[in-house]
């Protein structure tokens, strides 16, 4: 995510290294380098230009602090320039009706459907609400199928009906539907076209008449860059909407998209897809994606997302083990399932400070932990418990049923008792502040 445009901003942004002051001279050419760098990442150039114009006149005549070099004072200004760009400050979503109606909008193969099951996991999950997902896509049953399928995966009840062709009247009956069951939020999934037309305009117009929402949500594929930003202007002319979703912010993005859009159509971005599971989505927050942008991790993110997978009295219970030295591969395993779950690897090392750049030439694969697993599902219960039973038949044995070799079931042992040695000794002096404060972040 973002990667081209982030070494070419870094790079733009070393043209003030070593410099004792700024200058007209040096922020220009810096700023030129920027300019450069948004463009190539297919930012709109009206954007790009008022952009530049920005940072110039709050860079020019600074005093550069005692504590800074020009350089990083410059890394400050584009910073909050971008997150200004971008919005300023996260913005939610409406639920305060009962139900509350979020109508999704966008174009097909936007990746519409699958965010309606990730918003209905995340509002399911998160804001403990009870969503009902809408089928409206009358013009391909596949569509319907799908959301069915993702409905299920997340435990949602999906209303659909396939004999109607009217989409206004199916979500119509799903509000009614709604109420008369008990969930009090409704997302409507609508029908997209692979371009804008009168046609697609005028359904989701009538539907949006009809239902009245308290948001809509327009749903753009990032990858598809400046193309995106034209193709939201023109559902805004029509839709009004309240935000924007951008999916797909995992795969090679350029970022114009997400550089422009709150400039175009002066609407937020309110949430962004990062992944292919059901919970790999986020509110959108500009002032973490500066930081990414600019390489500087997202360390807040970070955060947040091992409190969601931290449990407390699992912890306390860890805690024990490695105090008595019996901390053992079923609870390694359990250790790698909770990381797992926080997202992709290629996304958690984006998070964190200064990893992003010093890997951005390394494949970083998610089945990362897959040979780790394989050897330890390939343990008996006793060897798991008690790793040092291990002798040279049993690892034969081991490497064998899980696809491996010796030296890499010798690797995993070797890094594993490492890492023993280094948990027990975080259990005294600063390592229990440390995990003490951690605790308290909660």
């Amino acid at each position: 995510m973002f990667n081209n445009l982030s070494e070419k901003l870094d790079k733009a942004l070393h043209v003030l290294k070593g410099h004792g002051s700024i200058t007209e001279v040096n922020v220009a050419e810096t700023l030129k380098e920027v300019r450069r760098a948004l463009l190539d990442a297919d930012v709109n150039y009206k954007t790009a230009k008022e952009f530049t114009s920005r940072v110039k006149e709050e860079a020019l005549g600074q005093n550069v602090l005692t504590t800074l070099q020009p350089g990083q004072l410059m890394v400050k200004i584009v910073k909050d320039a971008l997150t200004e760009l971008m919005g300023g400050d996260a913005e939610g979503i409406d639920l305060s009706a009962a139900p509350s109606v979020i109508l999704m909008s966008g174009l097909q193969g936007s990746g519409k459907t699958t965010f309606s099951g990730k918003l209905a996991n995340y509002l399911k999950t998160k804001k403990t609400r009870r969503p009902l997902l809408v089928a409206c896509d009358v013009y391909r049953p596949a569509a319907i199928d799908q959301l069915h399928i993702v409905g299920e995966q997340i435990g949602v009840e999906v209303f659909s009906d396939k004999g109607n062709n009217d989409p206004v009247a199916i979500s119509q009956a799903a509000i009614a539907h709604a109420k008369a069951n008990g969930h009090n939020v409704v997302i409507v999934d609508t029908a997209g076209r692979l371009a804008v037309d009168e046609t697609m305009m005028t359904e989701i117009s009538n539907i949006h008449k009809a239902i009245q929402p308290q948001e809509t949500l327009f749903v753009v594929d990032s990858m598809t860059g400046q193309d995106a930003v034209n193709t939201a202007k023109a559902f805004n002319d029509v839709l009004n909407f309240d935000g924007v979703v951008l999916t797909k912010l995992d795969g090679d993005t350029r970022g114009g998209a997400a550089l422009s859009v709150r400039s175009v159509v002066d609407k937020p971005i309110k949430f962004i897809g990062t992944g292919e599971k059901m919970d790999a989505i986020d509110v959108f927050h500009p002032s973490r994606m500066a930081d990414r942008i600019l390489g500087m991790g997202d360390v807040v993110s970070l955060v947040e997302r091992a409190q969601e997978q931290f449990d407390e009295e699992e912890a306390r219970k860890l805690q024990k083990k490695i105090a008595k030295n019996q901390f053992g591969f079923d609870d390694f395993l359990s250790q790698i399932q909770q990381v797992k779950k926080m997202g992709s690897m290629k996304d958690l090392i984006g998070m964190i400070p200064g990893a992003g750049k010093a890997m951005k030439d390394v494949d970083v694969d998610d089945d990362a932990f897959k040979h780790v697993e394989a050897i330890i599902h390939s343990m008996t219960p006793a060897e798991r418990t008690k790793p040092s039973i291990l002798n040279a038949s049993r690892k034969k044995r081991i490497a064998k049923g899980s696809g491996t070799s010796i030296q890499q079931v010798n690797q995993l042992l070797k890094q594993f008792e490492q890492m023993s040695k280094m948990m027990k000794m975080m259990q005294g002096g600063r390592g229990k502040q440390m995990m003490q404060m951690m605790q308290n972040m909660r």
